[in-house]
């Protein structure tokens, strides 16, 4: 009998706890970044700040608030990604909104997403907690930074994915009625950790869409325990326009401790046209400091070159260097 009692018992408490994991979790979770700025030449201005006017930077600045509310099911949740600040403003698309979706699994291995998500070309994001230096690339800043549609994950095994998108054309938000109809039709495919990104549709004018074709491979190898190499390359172009992008971009990675590390991002961007190109080198050096759980200190010098005078922020000028620091707290 006792035997009896203590098998249900058990049962019992078994099933209380698969009913726990069942449950829905909501999860909150974000960061806070600011930052003081200064640079070589006459003149304001630091490359790759993500703000609205790079070529306004100088002393001290805001980032941005991020807040991130996410509410997980069995099969279904929601995802709130909120952001605030001069940051938030220059990649937002509708507002405070940096994500807004919902998803369900259709399976263990098939997931819909439906809404506006970051996008999933290239090897930085918006949040500055999540990478490795302050400033971003000239391959972000020329991509899209999210996507308003549908997409389907599917993960074959633990090392090989696919995802397929539909979506709005690029720089037409969520808040837009996207009058024109502009689409792209949007493919990847994940190997261990290396991914090949493919979108082709409308981009950037809602009234006057044209097409372009985007191929980004996006990827890195650890080659030690504590050197890790990350590799960003890609293309884009538009007929229509007669004009697109290209270039590459490196992100050496030394863990020298659990609170330490230092990086060297290299990158070459070119502006293509029917006639022509116009190019710019990029080197960040960048050091990585964490100071507890929470707070990350990013100290960065970056320096660009550009015969064509297409330095962000500071197009007056063939050579810049810049010095940030930037402090971000996660939560």
């Amino acid at each position: 009998m006792k035997k009896i009692t203590l098998s249900a018992i058990a049962l019992i408490g078994a099933l209380s706890l698969n009913a726990q994991d069942d449950a829905p979790k909501l999860s909150v979770s974000g960061t806070v970044d600011v930052y003081g700025t200064t640079n070589t030449v006459d003149g304001t201005g630091t490359p790759g700040l993500l703000i609205a006017n790079p070529e306004k930077a100088n002393g001290f600045g805001l980032g941005m608030a991020n807040t991130v509310f996410s509410y997980d099911g069995a099969k279904s949740g929601v995802v709130a990604d909120l952001a605030f600040g001069p940051r938030a403003d220059d990649a937002n698309m509708a507002g405070a909104i940096n994500q807004l979706y919902a998803y369900y699994n259709l399976s263990e291995k098939v997931t819909i997403t439906a809404g506006q998500f970051n996008t999933f070309l290239g090897y930085e994001v918006i949040s500055p907690a999540a990478n490795f230096n302050y400033s971003v690339s000239y391959l972000f800043n020329a991509g899209p930074f999210s996507h308003t549609g549908v997409k389907l994950d599917y993960a074959a095994s633990e090392d090989l994915s696919f995802l397929l998108a539909v979506t709005n054309g690029h720089a037409i938000s969520s808040s837009d009625a996207n009058e024109s109809g502009a689409t792209q039709f949007g493919a990847q495919v994940g190997y261990k950790g290396q991914y090949l990104n493919f979108i082709y549709g409308a981009v950037d004018v809602p009234a006057a869409p044209t097409d372009a074709v985007f191929v980004d491979y996006t990827g890195g190898f650890d080659l030690s325990d504590s050197f890790y190499v990350g590799i960003n390359a890609a293309y884009a172009y538009s007929d229509d326009a007669e004009s697109g992008y290209q270039g590459a971009a490196l992100y050496l990675e030394n863990t020298f401790s659990d609170t330490f590390a230092l990086g060297l991002r290299p990158e070459f961007f070119s502006l293509t046209s029917a006639d022509d190109s116009q190019d710019v080198l990029a080197l960040t050096l960048t050091g990585s400091a964490q100071l507890d759980d929470n707070l990350k200190l990013i100290t960065e010098l970056r320096y660009d070159s550009s015969d064509d005078y297409i330095i962000e922020g500071i197009a007056a000028e063939k050579n810049a260097t810049a010095l940030t620091i930037a402090a971000v707290y996660s939560f």
